[in-house]
């Protein structure tokens, strides 16, 4: 069934079967540091705000502050995953 789904064979071009598990231990450990980073940075993030994040975008529905947050926290992800890409 996984074969009609999805092609392993397509995979073999790029990762021997062998190596396969190793690939994938790293890409999970890659993963989880990222994302334990991420939600650091946005902890940080938090803390540095003088008013409550979590108040201003949710009960005052300030739309503005949404936005820059996602995009700061767009920006520290893209240098998380150039970090962890080399």
């Amino acid at each position: 069934m996984l074969m009609s789904v999805f092609n392993l064979s397509a995979l073999a071009l790029f990762v021997a079967y062998g190596e396969l598990g190793e690939v994938i231990v790293t890409v999970l450990v890659f993963v989880i540091l990222g994302l334990i980073l991420f939600a650091i940075s946005f902890v940080v993030l938090d803390k540095f705000m003088p008013y409550s994040v979590h108040k201003e975008i949710e009960k005052d529905q300030n739309t503005s502050l949404g936005i820059i947050i996602g995009a700061m926290l767009l920006g520290i992800a893209i240098i998380i995953a150039a970090a962890i890409h080399g």
